[in-house]
């Protein structure tokens, strides 16, 4: 299939194509505003239903416990990948100093492991998760990519608060552990690959490069996220990217929202988010159009989900 050169932007194409991708999406008891957020309470119910999930081991974050899940239908297609993360896990969290002082000791852990990892991730101490997501045939995640970033990270005046990365990866985990940075990206991202409104970003240490972060790899944003410059950072989402194949060409491999610890220790209810679509996928599959925040009181804890997954054939060959 043709690819539209980076310099052409097919904004027609693109926007029908997104406007057909989100009307079969199922928003069953709510709807997406014009700000593609939505605020409600789950009641009645529990969350994420018990006979149809399946769960990870869990693994330690502050005083609490974080675990992720894989929900399907009756039918067997996919309803939610996500994470839950009890309240306690919001106290006790380390510092940027705690965890650079564990490194330095040689006790850095491990990210596999039930305490993470600490270590130092774009000019920013982080403490690091790799959780597996139980099996859905029918989408392409594989591990939930985790980070507390006591200090936040840059770009500085935007995500410089402490906050919590959520990494949904679509590669498996030994390709993302093998990802090493910072480094300047050495491929190209075509247009239709890019979804809708988003765009790359320079790094200023690498002279102005596109940068790949290790363990994850480039991070695409949204040019019109609220937070941006003047903004205030509360809920964001990025995609992510990176050269999988030898062919110069980046794909996407990441859903990545960014949570700071305040909005979690604040949120009630269920915050609904649209999930921009590019015109092309990486392969065919189930994906996510929607992330959402919630509470869940019955559990006294928050789960961060992607959701309304809706089956494409619309990828390309190399």
């Amino acid at each position: 299939m043709d690819e539209t050169p980076r310099g052409h932007r097919a904004t027609d194409r693109r926007t029908a194509h997104r406007r057909t991708f989100l009307r079969a999406v199922p928003c069953v008891g709510t709807a997406l505003t014009a700000t593609g957020t939505v605020a409600g309470s789950v009641t009645g119910r529990e969350f994420p239903p018990p006979k149809r999930t399946e769960w990870s081991e869990p693994v330690s974050l502050g005083n609490g416990e974080l675990r992720t899940f894989t929900t399907v239908a009756p039918s067997g297609d996919p309803t939610y990948h996500g994470v839950v993360l009890d309240r306690d896990a919001l106290t006790g969290l380390p510092s940027a100093a705690a965890l650079r002082t564990r490194a330095e000791r040689g006790e850095s852990g491990d990210k596999y492991g039930p305490t993470g990892a600490a270590l130092e991730i774009h000019h920013a101490w982080s403490q690091e998760f790799f959780v597996p997501f139980p099996e859905a045939a029918a989408t392409p995640f594989t591990v939930l990519g985790l980070t507390w970033n006591p200090d936040g990270h840059p770009p500085p005046g935007t995500y410089d608060v402490p906050h919590i990365d959520v990494h949904f990866h679509m590669l498996e985990a030994a390709t993302v552990d093998a990802i090493t940075g910072l480094n300047a990206a050495s491929y190209t991202i075509p247009e239709p690959r890019l979804p809708e409104g988003y765009t790359r970003v320079p790094e200023p240490s690498l002279g102005g490069e596109f940068a790949v972060v290790t363990d994850m790899g480039e991070h695409l944003v949204d040019s019109e996220s609220p937070a941006g410059p003047g903004g205030e950072f509360t809920a964001t989402l990025i995609w992510g990217a990176y050269e999988t194949t030898g062919d110069g060409f980046g794909e996407l491999t990441f859903v990545e929202p960014m949570v700071t610890k305040r909005y979690l220790e604040t949120v009630t209810g269920t915050d609904r988010y649209e999930i921009p679509q590019p015109t092309l996928y990486p392969t065919a599959g189930a994906y996510p159009t929607a992330y959402t925040v919630r509470d869940v009181p019955s559990d006294d804890a928050i789960a961060i989900t992607i959701e309304a997954f809706t089956p494409v054939d619309r990828t390309e060959l190399h």
